[in-house]
């Protein structure tokens, strides 16, 4: 038996789900499997709306959902002071609380079983979320299976999802260090940073907030072309209130912040 067999065997022993749905790779995949196993009548993407998603990610999800039945939470994370004060834990606490809500909704629309996207890669890395989703009682089909997230990525082209190259993003929390009190405008001005960066062809990357500067991190394999362009990244950098701007040689790194020896 396959894991794609594995895991429509394990959702089909579930009456109805929710499905903690963010619009990225592994949220499409689990979705498009649950969709194709139980029938639209007994799947229900929750998406939750915040500062601390970025306009395109919001603009795609929504996209992605137009003629399903789903719901659109939307939550003031500022509201939780873990979040706002950048908290080591910020993570969990966050997570924690979007949980909650999906599984009222869920609560709600007569529906126990809510799942979420992690697959068995996200089990290595440092995720305080994880623990938070665990104590909620969240299931995550895609790591119970072992799938990790290139086979996610292989299944998902197979099945023609066009989130199958989609590159991975997060929180847009997680790019400051932690400790930094986080307002609306901050992580306004990474969405806008970043966008200028897709606009120009770079298409996986992260700008980490340093104050005065900027930290942007891109996959090798684009830094000529960033370097290209240099100075319109530069001009439109400056005008977001950055004065230096700079390159990380190391690359992209998921979890920048967690793993530079700023875990303790």
């Amino acid at each position: 038996m396959t894991k794609y067999e594995e895991l429509c065997a394990q959702i089909a022993k579930y009456p109805k789900v929710a499905i903690a749905y963010s619009g990225g790779c592994d949220s499409n995949f689990l979705l498009h499997v649950c969709l194709n196993v139980l029938g639209k009548d007994n799947v229900l993407p929750v998406f939750v709306r915040g500062a601390m998603v970025t306009q395109e990610d919001l603009d795609e999800a929504l996209g992605y959902l137009e003629g399903l039945d789903h719901v659109v939470i939307d939550m003031d994370v500022f509201s939780i002071p873990q979040f706002e004060y950048n908290d080591k834990k910020r993570c969990y606490w966050c997570k924690k609380s979007i949980m909650s809500e999906i599984k009222r909704v869920a609560f709600q629309h007569g529906i126990t079983d809510v799942l979420d996207g992690q697959n068995v890669d996200d089990l290595s890395e440092y995720r305080p979320g994880s623990k938070a989703c665990r104590e909620l009682g969240i299931l995550s089909p895609l790591a119970d299976v072992k799938m990790t997230k290139d086979e996610i990525r292989a299944y998902s082209k197979e099945l023609n999802i066009p989130t199958f190259d989609k590159p991975a993003n997060a929180c847009l929390a997680s790019r400051f260090e932690y400790g930094t009190h986080l307002t609306r405008k901050k992580l306004e001005r990474i969405d806008r940073a970043e966008k200028i960066l897709h606009d120009c062809g770079i298409r996986h990357v992260r700008v980490r907030d340093m104050a005065l500067a900027a930290r942007i991190e891109c996959e090798p394999g684009d830094m000529d072309k960033m370097i290209g362009q240099r100075e319109r990244i530069v001009k439109a950098f400056r005008q977001l209130g950055f004065r230096y701007v700079t390159l990380d040689l190391n690359g992209i790194t998921s979890g920048g912040f967690d793993k530079n020896g700023y875990i303790v």
